[in-house]
């Protein structure tokens, strides 16, 4: 019990005495099933799910190589990797793991799924093996002190909610060997699905020896999906409160499409409560500030936020005729969050405008 204890202080895992080690799964998981538009290998079974209706998430479609500033890292410490290319996908993010039944391999589970979506009129984006993928290719994803894997793309330590050396834990958390990784994109009428797949050989003659030597396959997927607008319009007469009270107000009804500054119709409603506010008050003068999340460079972000500060100014003079010496539009990026970035709930609070009076 002390090894059980001291192995889980190296890991950073939350240990209870009743927690069991890992067993051969018979059955998936209670409440799961497979992505829809897949399937799954014959005889797999599912020990792990989980879904956000709204997320995002990027897939490397290059050899991952060091992050050039040596002193980045992850929260468990281990020196970024980047790819030259790669896709920063939003929408509906599953990530589904699966145990193979004994005997089968990495190989032939990327082979399988690459067959399905070829079968679907589906596309090859991205695949690579073992040392060719980069990073690190032989700790799971609990690993710290060394160098990011794939496995931190796609199963971040972050997303792991499973009781230490169950099933669930011990698939994504062993040694691996036999590393494939793929990226595919299934197109259908309601939009894109991109899939990664990570197969690996997992290793572990511990807590989870029942697993040993098994093929693990954590299969993301990512749906193309508009986010559910839940931020509520606010009303001229709102605006001007927190304004007179505060000096500036967060806005959250003004959209643009993801990674650009045009402004999407949804916006309009928001447009003309800020336009009835200037209106209503003519010696009102307002710094327009563009604020990002913390996804992309800084240097990326503060010209994105600048462009969507742009944008708005743009449609109140045009559109609305609001003088343009009453606006100035400020690009803020990721300098000043209004909440911690380590999810999309807090994300989507940071991706806001704000009125500032001048």
């Amino acid at each position: 019990m002390f090894l059980r204890s001291f192995c889980c202080l190296l890991l950073g895992l939350g240990c209870g005495l009743a927690q069991a080690d890992a067993t051969i799964p018979t059955a998936d998981k209670a409440g799961t099933a497979d992505p829809a538009g897949l399937g799954r290998y014959e005889g797999a079974f599912i020990v792990d799910q989980q879904g956000k209706a709204f997320d995002e998430i990027t897939l490397p479609l290059a050899t991952l190589k060091p992050h050039p500033d040596e002193d980045k890292r992850d929260g468990m410490n281990n020196r970024l990797q980047q790819a030259s290319s790669q896709a920063t996908l939003e929408g509906k993010l599953t990530r589904t793991v699966y145990v193979l039944p004994a005997g089968r391999s990495s190989l032939e589970v990327l082979r399988n799924y690459q067959q399905l979506v070829q079968d679907k009129g589906g596309q090859k984006l991205y695949e690579c093996k073992a040392e060719e993928c980069g990073g690190d290719v032989a700790y799971g994803a609990g690993h710290g002190g060394g160098e990011q894997g794939l496995i931190n793309y796609l199963m971040p330590k972050s997303a792991i909610d499973a009781e230490s050396f169950s099933n669930a834990a011990c698939a994504v958390d062993m040694n691996l060997a036999d590393l494939r990784y793929g990226v595919l994109k299934l197109a259908a009428g309601t939009g894109e699905t991109h899939v990664a797949i990570l197969a690996y050989t997992a290793k572990d003659d511990l807590y989870c020896k029942a697993l040993n030597e098994r093929t693990v396959a954590i299969v993301v997927t990512l749906e193309a999906k508009a986010r559910e607008q839940k931020m509520v319009t606010l009303k001229a007469s709102e605006m001007a409160q927190a304004i007179a009270s505060g000096g500036k107000v967060a806005v959250y009804g003004i959209y643009f499409d993801f990674d650009k500054a045009v402004l999407k119709p949804e916006s309009k409603p928001q447009l003309d409560e800020i336009a009835g506010l200037l209106k209503a008050d003519g010696a009102l003068k307002l710094v327009v500030a563009g604020h990002t999340d913390n996804q992309g460079s800084a240097a990326y972000n503060m010209e994105l936020s600048k462009k969507r500060a742009d944008a708005v100014v743009a449609a109140l003079s045009g559109d609305y005729g609001i003088s343009a010496d009453r606006l100035l539009a400020q690009g803020m990026g990721s300098a000043a969050p209004v909440a911690s970035n380590e999810d999309e709930a807090g994300r989507a609070k940071n991706r806001r405008v704000e009125l500032v009076k001048q």
